[in-house]
């Protein structure tokens, strides 16, 4: 005879059942399918970026993030550079600030096991966890939960490297290196029961995940998804190869669209997005940054190239996403391209946008690209742009596309009504329909990908007024860390919008529990930052008015990603 315990079981089950059901005949009966809510984003990349917010400051500044190629990677020493091919070109490119930088220790990773690690991996990982943070949801939660991961990468060219200290990492190389594991390691660490998958269609890698992901979620495959990609170059075979096909440009800039175009410029990075049916996050609570309105994947097939970019192909993945959106193509806004420099590539791409989007329209379409910014980050490419869209989305702004002369003359731009953001635009409501954006990625394996974005949840309103007493609560695995995550807590809280109640409460519901923990009190936000500050070494904690306690102990809370990180040994040689 079933206890009652075992009663309530069922009839969650059964709850939980027909909630699903009701959700897919509503589906049906719309002839569309669900949109899907991102809830959650982090990112890593060129120019010192750490944040979504960090990322939106750089291209609203009309910054780029561009740099000398790296010293640290042992590439000249190892004779991977061919200058020959490089001429009087003085490349640079587009690098991850402290790419060696890991904190291993945080995962429970021994040095030996993150030395055998491509650096893709580490990256991942990290981006993984902080996404899931920011989503407001604690990581412990989703142990044991049908969380998916879906994650883009290119073909690894850390395996060399590794190969080369087989003593160092013995034992470790065959995962380390691995393109499976890139996914399979999150859903290890994190305890996620849901589909693993990791996606190699070289540029397009990042978006095909998104879609992968979406449609796993509307399948009822997961409950909640992690998507997005990650490029790390070990080596620079990517500039080698560029330059001998005469593909690389010479200041390593993509000039997007520019009539100065004269081929891509190389970058690498990670973004990483929680997703989940709109449905789910409201019910769930969580605030919705955007929403996938609709997507689309498609091949090139036999065309002209294996590598060349087809134009076709491109019209009828951007008019498949549309129609999986329910939208015309005057409903969107903006889209932000591909855009990589090259002077094949970008009017092809601009011709198949003219086609689509640029037809019957009273406003124009404005187009721009964040690879003018960061260079051409690869399978992290497609995940940069969905993160621009919605920091545009959300501070109502079309930030302009960099290194644009003049518009390509090899496009008849008067086919339709697309324009090129050469400076930053308001973007105002188009009367009571939702600001949107259009994403693409066109994969050099001919996998192209299109995806549609409409904007979430408003920012918060100005802070109102503090309670009386105020306490933010950090924690982390070891002091060390604890002092980085109160100063990392303190920089963004000072530019933040949320409340200072609002924090309060997601430090201390929404982060994993870690032993080393502070406490800072206060009855507004000055006082509470003063309190962050107090415990790290300096001449801020001599002002500070209040004292944060310091002190190991159990059930405490986190705050953001562990910022302790332990280079454990060169990782590039």
């Amino acid at each position: 005879m079933a206890t009652e315990a075992e009663l309530v079981d069922y009839l969650k089950w059964v709850t939980a059942d027909l909630a699903e059901t009701r959700r897919r005949v509503a589906e049906l009966e719309s002839g569309r399918p669900e949109p899907v809510a991102i809830v959650g984003m982090s990112c890593r990349y060129p120019g010192g970026v750490g944040t979504p917010d960090e990322l939106w400051e750089l291209v609203a500044d009309g910054r780029e993030g561009l740099s000398p190629l790296p010293a640290d990677r042992g590439w000249e020493a190892m004779g991977l550079l061919v200058p020959e091919l490089l001429g009087d070109a003085r490349p640079q490119g587009g690098f991850v600030a402290d790419a060696a930088g890991f904190d291993a220790a945080f995962f429970g990773i021994s040095p030996r096991e993150a030395t055998a690690m491509d650096p893709q991996q580490r990256l991942l990982l990290e981006a993984a966890w902080e996404a899931v943070e920011r989503a407001g949801i604690d990581p412990a939660q989703l142990r044991g939960e049908p969380v998916g991961v879906f994650a883009g990468a290119s073909a690894p060219d850390y395996t060399a490297l590794a190969g080369a200290n087989p003593e160092a990492m013995a034992g470790y190389v065959s995962t380390g290196v691995s393109g499976s594991v890139l996914s399979g390691r999150i859903a290890y660490v994190l305890g996620l029961t849901g589909p693993a998958v990791t996606v190699d269609t070289a540029c397009s890698s990042s978006l095909v995940a998104l879609h992968l992901a979406a449609n796993a979620l509307r399948a009822g495959e997961c409950s909640l998804a992690l998507a997005g990609g990650v490029v790390v170059m070990a080596s620079p075979v990517a500039f080698n190869e560029f330059a001998r096909q005469d593909g690389l440009a010479g200041d390593g800039r993509c000039k997007s669209y520019a009539a100065a175009a004269d081929g891509t410029g190389w970058g690498e990075g990670v973004g990483m997005l929680v997703v989940e049916r709109l449905s789910d996050a409201r019910r769930n609570g969580h605030r919705v940054l955007a929403v996938v309105r609709g997507s689309a994947v498609n091949q090139d097939g036999a065309s002209n190239g294996l590598t060349a970019p087809n134009g076709p192909s491109q019209e009828r993945v951007i008019l498949q996403a549309l129609t999986n959106a329910g939208l015309t193509p005057a409903e969107v806004d903006v889209v932000e391209g591909h855009g990589t420099g090259t002077r094949l590539g970008d009017p092809i791409e601009a011709r198949a946008l003219l086609a689509t989007y640029g037809v019957h329209r009273t406003e124009p379409l404005w187009l721009g690209s964040v690879k003018s910014n960061l260079g051409h980050t690869q399978a992290a490419a497609g995940v940069a742009g969905i993160i621009k869209m919605i920091q545009a989305m959300r501070h109502r702004t079309m930030p302009r596309t960099l290194h644009v002369d003049a518009p390509s003359p090899h496009v008849d731009w008067t086919a339709g009504r697309v324009e090129l953001l050469t400076r930053a635009r308001p973007w105002p409501a188009s009367g009571d329909r939702p600001r949107r954006a259009g994403v693409s990625s066109f994969g050099i394996s001919g996998t192209n990908a299109h995806v549609i974005l409409e904007e979430g949840d408003p920012v918060p309103a100005a802070e109102p007024a503090a309670p009386a007493e105020t306490a933010w609560i950090v924690s982390a695995r070891t002091e060390r860390a604890l002092l980085a995550q109160a100063a990392r807590l303190a920089d963004w809280a000072e530019q933040a919008d949320d409340a200072a109640g609002d924090i309060a409460a997601a430090l201390a519901t929404k982060r994993s529990r870690f032993p080393y923990r502070a406490v800072a009190t206060g009855s507004d936000r000055a006082q509470l930052v003063a309190g962050l500050r107090s415990v790290i070494p300096g001449p801020a904690a001599a002002a500070a008015p209040k004292v944060v306690m310091l002190f190991p102990g159990q059930g405490w809370q986190r705050a953001g990603l562990g910022a302790e990180l332990l280079a454990s040994s060169p990782v590039f040689a």
